[in-house]
C-alpha cells in the first residue's frame, strides 16, 4: 500500500478579512517545480488576490518557494499564474466584480485525488472593522462553549 500525503493550504488571513459570497474550484497552470514545491507545502497566500486579464483569470502574488532540488529550471516565486474555470464561471465572475468592493481571492491550495494542484477561490467582500469584532467574539463564545464540554 503507497502512503499519499495530502497537501492542503488554507488562507485563514482571508477569513477574517472577507465574508465569502460564493466559492469555485480552480486548476492552476504550473511548472515542474511549482507542483515539487506545493507537495511539500511551501505555499504562501497571505497577500494574494485574483485579477482578469483579456478574459482570462490570474493569481498574482502567490508565494510558491523555490524547490530545494530545483536546477536552473527553477521558478520565479511571485509570478503570475494562470486559473483554469469553465466559461460560463469566468462570465459569471466577470459580471458580478463590476459591483462595487467586489474582489476575488484564494481560499485554499490542494491536491486532488488525480494527483492536480487546486486552487479554491472566493468571491468575496471585505469586512468592516465592527464586522471583524464580530468574527472574534463568535471564534470566543465557541471556544468557550468546547471547553465547557
Amino acid at each position: 500500500m503507497k502512503f499519499v500525503k495530502t497537501t492542503d493550504i488554507s488562507n485563514k488571513k482571508a477569513r477574517f478579512e472577507f465574508a465569502f459570497l460564493e466559492e469555485y474550484s480552480a486548476g492552476m497552470v504550473l511548472t515542474g517545480t511549482e507542483i515539487k514545491s506545493i507537495r511539500e507545502g511551501k505555499v504562501s497566500m497571505a497577500d494574494a488576490y485574483c485579477f482578469f486579464q483579456k478574459n482570462e483569470l490570474f493569481v498574482k502574488n502567490l508565494n510558491i518557494s523555490k524547490y530545494d532540488n530545483g536546477t536552473y529550471n527553477n521558478h520565479e516565486p511571485l509570478r503570475e499564474r494562470k486559473l483554469l474555470l469553465n466559461r460560463k464561471e469566468i462570465k459569471k465572475l466577470i459580471s458580478k466584480l463590476t459591483d462595487k468592493g467586489l474582489t476575488i481571492i484564494p481560499t485554499r491550495i490542494y491536491i486532488n485525488e488525480g494527483g492536480l494542484a487546486k486552487l479554491d477561490i472566493a468571491l468575496a467582500k471585505g469586512k468592516k472593522l465592527y464586522d471583524k469584532r464580530e468574527s472574534i467574539k463568535e471564534k470566543d463564545i465557541s471556544r468557550d462553549r468546547s471547553r465547557e464540554e
